[in-house]
């Protein structure tokens, strides 16, 4: 629905948007689902807690279990951000923000580290900016905060 409906209903019912400048963002689990949908696809990613890397954590692997099945290891990864990352050879550029004080952070349920780990081993790492912000949760708040700095970075990838 999102890479091809939508866009494809925006598009057709409002001529003034330019389908070559198209930017996405997301939250946690919406946050890995933008990150996973960079390649080519959008100019700028943009990503709010997201849940880097969903095979290695118990909520991502609940949820994988759900959507693909058990003994599905093989899809599990081609829908795996950090197993993506690992794979993808061209630009990159990406803005993460993750608050310190965020329980699933805390409970290992985002795994940033893994994410930007497969991101260096790609050599793909130059232009990924991850920001820890201390004191802040995976609530409305952190998003609302931070807001400015996400559409500013899709600013200067959609207007250049």
């Amino acid at each position: 629905y999102i890479t091809e409906e939508l866009p494809k209903a925006l598009f057709s019912s409002f001529e003034q948007l330019d389908s070559s400048r198209v930017s996405i963002t997301g939250h946690s689990m919406g946050g890995h689902g933008a990150l996973t949908m960079n390649p080519g696809k959008y100019k700028s990613v943009s990503a709010f807690a997201p849940i880097a890397n969903p095979v290695n954590c118990p909520w991502g692997q609940k949820a994988f279990r759900g959507y693909f099945g058990e003994d599905q290891q093989e899809k599990w990864n081609e829908h795996d951000a950090t197993e993506l990352v690992k794979k993808y050879k061209g630009p990159l550029d990406l803005l993460i923000d993750i608050g310190t004080s965020d329980n699933f952070y805390k409970q290992g349920q985002l795994l940033p580290e893994n994410f930007v780990e497969a991101a260096k081993e790609a050599g793909n790492d130059k232009n990924l900016t991850i920001r820890y912000q201390p004191d802040h949760d995976h609530s409305y708040f952190t998003i609302s905060t931070f807001a400015d700095d996400h559409v500013e970075h899709a600013a200067k990838h959609l207007f250049d």
